[in-house]
């Protein structure tokens, strides 16, 4: 039987479930290099973008040609920093400024609304099979159940697939332009997120993205 959800996070969930996640991912670096003739880049922690991509998509995205600019709005690396930059990014759209404490209680919760859907839920977990997915690529759904507990779990792929969908929010996922490149200033898409929810529908009204900034070694930054 599923563990009963804890009456804050049943609202959460009430206000967020629902939607379709759509998203882009990369090939990995082995297939990227025969496809190309230039060297595919590699970024540590980003194995889970790559072993998941084989089988959605062949080829690098054409994304990776597009440099964009924005500002860096630098997020506390304490374990939950994706999760800390997604609830900022979200506040900031609203035009609403977050206090610290707010934001990491924000960020915990969108921690455990993970955990109720993937963990406490067999229905709900239905929802996110390419979530499910990319988690057991790595490591057992029991496990994973296990870490996602703690307030330090490094949210990553896993969790945009379902956070995309649980907010109705589309995400977008840049590195550094240098790192692909070698030099510039500017940022590159990588993956996408549940963008249909950026258009109009009867179900909902259209978001802005937000636009989390991968810098390596598993920590996010928010571009503004």
């Amino acid at each position: 039987m599923a563990q009963a959800v804890r009456p804050c996070n049943a609202t959460l969930l009430a206000r967020l479930r629902d939607g379709e996640a759509r998203f882009e991912l990369l090939e990995d670096s082995a297939a990227a290099a025969a496809a190309s003739p230039a060297p595919a880049p590699v970024w540590p922690g980003l194995s889970c973008f790559s072993r998941v991509a084989t089988s959605l998509r062949g080829g690098w995205s054409g994304a990776l040609n597009k440099v964009e600019h924005y500002g860096v709005q630098r997020v506390t690396g304490d374990g939950r920093c994706m999760f800390r930059a997604l609830v900022k990014g979200m506040a900031k759209n609203k035009g609403i400024l977050l206090t610290s404490r707010e934001e990491v209680q924000d960020a915990d919760d969108l921690r455990m609304a993970v955990k109720e859907v993937i963990c406490d839920d067999e229905t709900e977990r239905q929802k996110y099979e390419e979530a499910v997915i990319a988690i057991t690529v790595d490591e057992s759904l029991r496990r994973y159940c296990h870490r996602i507990r703690r307030s330090d779990f490094w949210g990553g792929e896993s969790e945009l697939l379902v956070l995309s969908k649980l907010c109705r929010q589309p995400i977008i996922i840049y590195i550094p332009e240098r790192e692909y490149h070698g030099r510039g200033n500017g940022f590159i898409p990588i993956a996408e997120y549940g963008l249909e929810f950026s258009k109009d529908s009867k179900q909902w009204k259209k978001k802005v993205p937000v636009r989390l900034l991968y810098s390596g070694r598993n920590h996010y930054d928010l571009l503004v």
